[in-house]
Order: structure tokens, then C-alpha cells, then sequence
């Protein structure tokens, strides 16, 4: 049975905005609500990657190179938004290491899930994939400005 909670997390979650309740429901009951502890981490540099991961609550950080002395904190990311889309997008491993900041709860969305939406409802994956290309313009874009403001 799906938890409603779910549903609603997923309906406000800005890649997912514009969704019908179908694809939400398909998402909802295959997505995967995971529970973190403060300084767990959720995914590591380099492993294999094959989901995403939507922030219902608490607070992350994501780390390049966090077992070196040149560790990097490229973000932190907070209840309602997400992480882990490039290895859906791209299937390559990993960039970088997600450590939580506090008790984090999850939902857990495999490329199946999202094969399964494509395969089933192809004009909401459309939809989907454009509000992601649009997100990860917009980091793209603050790590640039970021990256520019350090070396000027």
C-alpha cells in the first residue's frame, strides 16, 4: 500500500512539477523511503549509481573527494529537493559523496522507475526530464558562478 505522504512529497518536488496523479502514483509506489542517521553516508564517489534521490526531510551535503585532504563541499541540499540525477541521466559513477547533516529521510527513485514511467506514460517523462534538464542547468550554472568568483 502507498503512503499518501509520498504522493504529496513527490507533487512538490520541482522536477516532478507538472506530473499527473498517474505518473506521481507510479513513482510513489515504487520509490523507496530510506531512513538516515547524522553523518551517514548515502552514496559514495565513484560507486555504481542507478537512482536518484528525493529529500523528504533533513539536510545533506555532497562532497568531492571526501577521503583526500583537498575534499570539496560542492552543496548542501534540504528537505524538498534532490540529488543523484546525473548517474539516471548519464549512467556513469558517481561524482561525488553524499554525507547526511541530520536524521534524513529519503525516496529512493531507481532508473527502472523511471524506465517504467517512459515505457507507460512517455509524454510525463518528457515533462519530467525537462524540469531535470532545467535543475541541473541551474547548478551548472551556481557552480560555475561559484567557481569563477574563487579564481577572480
Amino acid at each position: 500500500m502507498m503512503n499518501p505522504p509520498i504522493l504529496e512529497v513527490l507533487a512538490a518536488t520541482p522536477f516532478l512539477t507538472g506530473l499527473n496523479a498517474s505518473a506521481l502514483t507510479l513513482l510513489a509506489q515504487e520509490g523507496i523511503v530510506q531512513d538516515f542517521s547524522p553523518g551517514e553516508l548515502i552514496v559514495r564517489e565513484g560507486e555504481a549509481g542507478h537512482s536518484l534521490f528525493i529529500i523528504v526531510e533533513g539536510e545533506v551535503e555532497v562532497i568531492k573527494h571526501l577521503d583526500s585532504p583537498h575534499a570539496v563541499t560542492l552543496a548542501r541540499f534540504h528537505g524538498g529537493t534532490f540529488f543523484g540525477e546525473m548517474c539516471v541521466v548519464d549512467p556513469v559513477p558517481r561524482v561525488a559523496t553524499v554525507r547526511t547533516l541530520s536524521n534524513v529521510k529519503v525516496i529512493e527513485i531507481k532508473a527502472a522507475t523511471l524506465h517504467h514511467l517512459f515505457q507507460k506514460m512517455p509524454d510525463q517523462y518528457a515533462i519530467m526530464i525537462l524540469n531535470l534538464a532545467r535543475d541541473m542547468a541551474r547548478r551548472l550554472r551556481s557552480l560555475d558562478e561559484a567557481f569563477a568568483a574563487t579564481t577572480s
